[in-house]
């Protein structure tokens, strides 16, 4: 067989098998290849909820996608190119998503009777005509990868099946002209204690490799060259990290120590582990034992005076809600990080949603407004962190930050920022008891003043009932509450003082505006700009501050004849633009656990627009 080089602009792999198999090892070394390589990566991990489901059924299955490109890319790609199945359950999941042509990758060993069973089919799809739309290579990778790996000494024989994932990393890796050198790298520094480790998991990356080179199976390589990107120092980082490394970099930029209290829960639980590793940074992190612990010792560590966070996902948030409500009274500056997950009640764990917007306005007794902000992308989550420190601080108010699973879990390539491009976050805590009232305010921000406990002549009375103004004593007056209500509202609402501008691209006015927040960012923008080119008269505005909301919103809205709102959720955001601008806008929902796809955002605006330009 005579074998081609083709030149793509992008690829779309997905590696999928059971939650045993290393799939998310397996595309996070692909994707880490590839970045070194030079392509711009996008990547969405798609875990099981099951911690273990049984081995080889449906929900058991465990994916990992990644899209590499020359060009600028914004998502982890609408439908892979290529699949990579270890087994028959994976294929069953995953197939539908193939596009027709596509490249099918299998471990041929797996498609036994029980096996097959056990994902739903009647006969073996390797055997009859389902697969004939793709490009199928059936491979025994078991059978390759045990001969290649049995003779190594000291090595445990009921290991051997677990270099299976590295074997077919190899194939990949040779198909697609990656690299394999930071993979050994890596192989050798993450097993150095196990010699025998080291040795099966290079043997099977290679074999795996050569296996490719050689075999008459593949008719083509292919090559997806570096992408041109700006000069600078690059690192791959998920959301989750960004969070974290925001949070400590806010801290810096505040000369102020971090405290982080939280209790693990999914997807949220990274931001934890992360910043635990920053003790060097004088970051200070707390394992609570409950949702309700957590938040209250982060309204301790914002009260000690240091720059205080806590993160959850959905129901968490929920728990903490009657203690947000005493950080609202008291005018304490915190960061409430909301990893937002499907649900309600414990809904789907490990898959992501955007419907805890409304819980984030309105889910508190009484008139409680919180600051909202919402990251873009994995990347923003970095700047969106240091952004609700800096607010918080600024304004004396708790900031909720509502990131969602598909950031949390993805990757990109992040540019490092130099440090001097990174303003300082101004903290004061106040000393001077002369004139002090605890609720006395800054005429800009209406904040009220920040006195550590124990700073001698600024005792104060602090707690959850309503504050007379000035003094903060305790006060049941009538026109009081009712003028702290307001006082607090205010302070929100001044905050678009430090909002930017909402930005449009694609057309500036016309028919039809996308808008969106969190995580339908990219690909509700990349189908804007492909519509747009294509002639038709689309534009996009995306929020990343959600309340209050910037002041030009109203404007940009009316430049357009119509304006849907995307969101994974059922309507969220599309009732508080409906409610605040009598505009009627039109709702775009999706609630499946996935994100949008640029062709179901193109093809949502071409059936509003009725297929015309």
């Amino acid at each position: 067989m005579v074998k081609t080089v083709e030149s793509r602009q992008s690829i779309v792999i997905r590696f999928a098998g059971d939650s045993g198999d290393g799939m998310q090892l397996t595309g996070n070394r692909f994707t880490d290849a590839s970045a070194l390589f030079g392509n711009d990566v996008s990547t969405f991990p798609d875990y099981p909820a099951e911690i273990r489901a049984p081995a080889g059924t449906l929900p058991g299955v465990s994916g990992f996608q990644v899209n590499f490109s020359s060009l600028d890319i914004r998502t982890p790609g609408d439908a892979p190119d290529v699949l990579v199945a270890m087994n028959p359950a994976a294929l069953k999941v995953n197939i539908k998503d193939l596009k027709r042509g596509g490249i099918v990758i299998v471990n041929k060993d797996t498609f036994t009777g029980p096996n097959l069973k056990k994902a739903g089919y009647d006969g073996n799809p390797l055997d009859d005509a389902s697969l004939d739309n793709y490009q199928l290579h059936s491979i025994p990778i078991t059978t390759l990868n045990s001969n290649a790996v049995r003779d190594i000494p000291d090595l445990n024989r009921a290991f051997i099946n677990r270099s299976c994932n590295l074997f077919a990393l190899g194939v990949t890796f040779w198909l697609f002209d990656r690299p394999i050198d930071s993979t050994v790298k890596w192989i050798e520094q993450k097993f150095k204690k196990f010699p025998a480790v080291v040795a099966q998991n290079l043997k099977a990356l290679k074999t795996g490799f050569y296996y490719a080179e050689t075999a008459e199976m593949f008719p083509s390589q292919y090559v997806v060259e570096p992408a041109k990107i700006q000069p600078g120092t690059y690192r791959e980082i998920t959301g989750n990290e960004a969070t974290a490394i925001g949070l400590v970099a806010a801290s810096l930029l505040a000369d102020t120590q971090l405290f982080y209290g939280s209790y693990p829960i999914t997807p949220a639980s990274d931001v934890l582990h992360h910043l635990s590793k920053y003790k060097n940074y004088n970051v200070m992190t707390f394992q609570a034992e409950d949702e309700i612990a957590a938040v209250g010792v982060t309204i301790g560590a914002a009260y000690g005076g240091l720059i205080a966070a806590t993160g959850t996902s959905g129901p968490g948030l929920a728990l903490k809600g009657e203690a947000l409500g005493l950080a609202v009274m008291t005018e304490l500056p915190m960061v409430v990080v909301n990893v937002q997950r499907g649900g309600p009640s414990t809904g789907l764990p490990t898959k992501t949603e955007q419907s805890d917007l409304l819980q984030a306005f309105f889910g508190r007794n009484g008139e409680c407004p919180m600051v909202i902000i919402a990251p873009k992308s994995p990347i923003d989550c970095f700047h969106a962190a240091i952004d609700a420190v800096r607010i918080a601080v600024k304004y004396m108010v708790p900031v909720l930050y509502l990131s969602d699973g598909y950031l949390a879990n993805g990757m990109e390539p992040w540019c490092l920022p130099e440090i001097e491009d990174l303003p300082k976050i101004p903290v004061t805590h106040r000393t001077d008891p002369n004139e002090y009232f605890p609720y006395i305010r800054d005429t800009e921000t209406l904040a009220r003043p920040w006195a550590i406990p124990g700073t001698p002549g600024l005792e104060h009375r602090i707690g959850g009932l309503e504050k007379a103004e000035i003094t903060g004593n305790v006060s049941y007056d009538p026109d009081n509450h009712q003028k702290m209500c307001l006082i607090r509202q205010e302070k929100i609402d001044r905050v678009a003082n430090d909002i930017e501008d909402l930005e449009i691209r694609g057309a500036e006015e016309g028919d039809v505006l996308l808008l969106t927040w969190g995580g339908t960012y990219g690909a509700c923008l990349s189908a804007c700009l492909q519509l747009h080119e294509e002639g038709h008269s689309v534009g996009h505005a995306h929020l990343r501050w959600l309340n209050p909301f910037p002041k030009n919103l109203e404007a940009v809205l009316r430049k357009f004849k119509t304006v849907i709102v995307p969101e994974l959720n059922l309507g969220q955001l599309n009732m508080l633009i409906r409610a605040r601008f009598l505009i009627d806008t039109v709702p775009f929902n999706k609630v499946k656990g996935k994100p949008f796809m640029i062709a179901e955002v193109k093809e949502k605006v071409l059936e509003v627009l009725g297929g015309g330009k």
